[in-house]
């Protein structure tokens, strides 16, 4: 990695670069402000890489802003690093070369009082404009020291034009979702733009990390985005275990991985479903919902929780899967068989529902890039991106094939969850019979201060915590990246040219998380 990194150097012509190791897969890159864009554009080009997580850090003097971005073929990841004096609190913004980094500089410019200079995308994320003075700026360590100022209005783009219609809708929806605004511009019947705003159940979860023990926090992270605690917590785990030089056991990885691919089915059922019921299908939607509920009442008999809460523990896993609950499983899945291949006939059997679907909620791949819509959602739309596939030991050990699609619509998404799905079965068939009675928990646990990234591919994409810590083994920050993140706005390019009535089915097509935005 050090000749690679001194070969850009030479390729790009780049200067004032000091090269920091961290982890055997973690190399930090320091730059001068004047090289921050170039440097950051030649990694985006060399890897063909989004943004995979851009953030803040406050010292005493000054800010440190990391860039990174993952390097595939290698297995590690670059991040390339910024320090800013606290004076003068901007950075050159790198959003007009690399676009999915313009919702991480917004984030900053909202939670740190940061201007990324250059980015012409001025509006806040989460911190409503009505009810959120200026100038506070949580994720600062002297914040609530800030007077208040004057509240201001969040600006909607404005489609002019002669026929042109809005059509607000939410925040406040039916059912149980989440709450997210959705505007509307219309010509006619087809979508010509939507804005969607989010933020309205931000929590303030990297604030609150800040001064708890890593044990603390385990329990914190398995409520960032609810039907993906395993995977936030499993991500938060890894982190910390870096950090503290904790050697996982091979068990305890398996296990993890198991329970993680239960995450994953489950969550496809219930995506899978939506998207039948989205569209009038009442038939298929129950269906998924009787084997999703069947996935729940396992999950709940092997941990206690139907959303597999407790099972990730720094240093390993809470507890080791019985000879009795392997029987469970294998008995669950060759239940759910019949009915699950029930569900794919009604679903491929129909060429109402593929009517609906086929051609819907297009998202094409170079959008698709240009947002770092990942996961999933990416992957049906050409982007071959897991990582499974080089970045989650477990996973390494397995022969498992990545489904991947072209068509980037509604129906390419489905098939991919249904492929995903059946996946999920195979593996978790073979991790079992990879299991051994060796430990799940590591041997010795001791606090360290450093700082290190957690990666895990969960079912909406990859999840990733970067954690500092402290001398005592506290949290100084924590920053979180759900895939929802990024994939919102592939979503809102994803519906423009479709009518209205499609926008529910194409939403519930990308199946993302409300919480796992609003942090």
């Amino acid at each position: 990695m050090e000749k690679f990194l001194t070969d850009l150097e030479t390729n790009y012509k780049l200067k004032s670069i000091k090269q920091l190791k961290n982890h055997d897969n973690e190399f930090y890159v320091e730059v001068a402000a004047a090289q921050f864009n170039a440097y950051c554009l030649a990694l985006h080009k060399t890897f063909i890489s989004t943004v995979m997580t851009m953030f803040a850090e406050e010292q005493k003097d000054h800010f440190i802003i990391y860039c990174g971005f993952a390097a595939e073929k290698m297995a590690a990841w670059i991040f390339v690093v910024l320090k800013v004096d606290k004076n003068k609190p901007e950075f050159p913004s790198i959003a007009r070369q690399i676009y999915a980094a313009n919702l991480f500089e917004r984030e900053m410019r909202e939670m740190f009082g940061l201007e990324p200079t250059g980015n012409p995308d001025g509006r806040r994320l989460r911190l409503h404009d009505e009810v959120w003075p200026e100038g506070n700026f949580p994720l600062r360590k002297d914040f609530g020291k800030e007077k208040d100022k004057a509240l201001g209005e969040y600006r909607f783009s404005k489609v002019d034009g002669e026929g042109i219609f809005e059509v607000p809708v939410g925040p406040v929806h039916a059912g149980i979702i989440g709450p997210g605004h959705f505007r509307f511009s219309v010509a006619g019947e087809p979508i010509i733009n939507l804005e969607i705003r989010l933020g309205f159940t931000h929590r303030g979860i990297e604030k609150l990390l800040e001064g708890k023990t890593v044990n603390e926090a385990v329990k914190l992270s398995e409520a960032v985005s609810g039907v993906s605690s395993v995977a936030h917590s499993w991500a938060f785990c890894q982190a910390a275990e870096k950090i503290c030089g904790i050697k996982v056991p091979r068990s305890a990885n398996y296990t993890r991985a198991i329970y993680l691919e239960l995450e994953r089915m489950y969550n496809h059922l219930a995506a899978i479903g939506g998207i039948a019921l989205d569209v009038g299908f009442s038939q298929p939607a129950a269906l998924a919902a009787i084997i999703k509920e069947a996935l729940h009442q396992l999950n709940e008999k092997l941990t206690g929780s139907r959303f597999l809460k407790g099972t990730n523990v720094i240093g390993g896993a809470a507890k080791k899967i019985s000879s009795e609950e392997e029987k469970l499983i294998w008995g669950t899945f060759s239940s759910l068989a019949k009915d699950f291949a029930e569900l794919k006939e009604m679903l491929s059997g129909s060429v109402s529902f593929l009517d609906r679907v086929d051609t819907t909620g297009w998202l094409r791949k170079k959008s698709a890039e240009d947002f770092g819509v990942l996961g999933l959602s990416g992957r049906a739309s050409g982007i071959n991106f897991d990582l499974r596939q080089g970045f989650m030991p477990p996973y390494d050990d397995l022969d498992f094939k990545i489904a991947t699609a072209t068509t980037g619509d509604v129906l390419a998404r489905l098939n991919l969850r249904l492929e995903e799905f059946a996946a999920s079965i195979s593996i978790i068939k073979k991790l079992l019979n990879s299991l051994s009675a060796e430990t799940i928990l590591a041997a010795k646990i001791e606090n360290r201060a450093g700082f290190g990234l957690g990666v895990v591919e969960g079912a909406r994409g990859p999840v990733l915590y970067w954690v500092s810590l402290n001398k005592s083994g506290k949290i100084e920050r924590c920053k979180i990246v759900d895939p929802s993140f990024r994939s919102w706005q592939g979503l809102s390019y994803a519906v423009l040219d479709n009518i209205i009535p499609d926008f529910p089915v194409c939403n519930k097509s990308f199946d993302l998380s409300y919480a796992g935005n609003d942090l």
